[in-house]
């Protein structure tokens, strides 16, 4: 059945648009201008709302079967990786946001996050996100499972399996 999987997810690879053209040094630069205003607090609280979901977990799992300062170091450890993994990811965002949007429509999106309602959105999204992640992870398990089922099933109405 993982195999199914696997070929399922490079067959969804391989029937994914190509790269698009590189996009233009004007693009680029408006692009940097948006995600100085998208990135930094932005990217800061995101970051600060996924440590406090993953560390929860990890704190539970380890109370008592560590000390306090084995727990500090841990927690230090997760946040200097994610902020490692964070700068390393947005040093690709200028790009992509680049080539879905023109340099107008960057211009719009940089004049809307200038606005009280634009720079809510810049505060409050990472907030939302969050609580979104937090409410789709517990169902992901049994969604996967459901999946599994349902193509287990259509194979094996197909003849693939077992």
């Amino acid at each position: 059945m993982r195999r199914v999987f696997a070929g399922l997810l490079v067959a969804a690879c391989l029937a994914l648009p190509g790269r698009a053209q590189e996009p233009s040094p004007e693009a680029l630069k408006t692009a940097h201008e948006l995600i100085g205003l998208v990135g930094g607090d932005t990217m800061d609280q995101l970051s600060g709302a996924l440590i406090t979901q993953i560390w929860n977990g990890l704190e539970n799992e380890l109370r008592g079967k560590v000390d306090a300062a084995t727990l500090a170091e841990l927690r230090a450890e997760l946040e200097r990786q994610l902020a490692k993994f964070v700068g390393e990811a947005l040093k690709d965002a200028p790009a992509i946001y680049a080539r879905h949007f023109t340099v107008a429509e960057m211009g719009d999106l940089i004049a809307f996050y200038k606005t009280p309602t634009g720079a809510k959105a810049l505060r409050e999204l990472p907030k939302v996100t969050a609580e979104s992640y937090a409410l789709v992870m517990p169902r992901l398990a049994a969604f996967q499972q459901e999946v599994s089922t349902a193509v287990e099933a259509i194979m094996k109405k197909h003849g693939y399996g077992k």
